[in-house]
């Protein structure tokens, strides 16, 4: 998926209390940080949950991988 996913995430508690996407189609994306925010998910709660692989939901757990990791190191899946 070409475009931008940004996590905004409480310090400390790493519970998600924001979701951005700005992509084409991003209304089949947003629908996971939407549930994240009103349910209190935190990162490692998106990091368990089950998402098939090369979907574009997918972006929200690779955003939520990432956000701990310096992103100067990540390769493009963000592994």
């Amino acid at each position: 998926m070409r475009g931008f996913i940004k996590l905004v995430v409480e310090r400390g508690t790493e519970r998600v209390v924001g979701v951005h996407v700005l992509a084409p189609d991003a209304g089949e994306t947003i629908q996971v940080g939407t549930a994240a925010v009103k349910y209190g998910m935190s990162l490692s709660d998106l990091t368990s949950l089950y998402f098939p692989y090369l979907t574009r939901a997918e972006g929200i757990k690779l955003a939520a991988v990432a956000v701990p990791k310096d992103v100067s190191k990540l390769s493009c899946c963000a592994g």
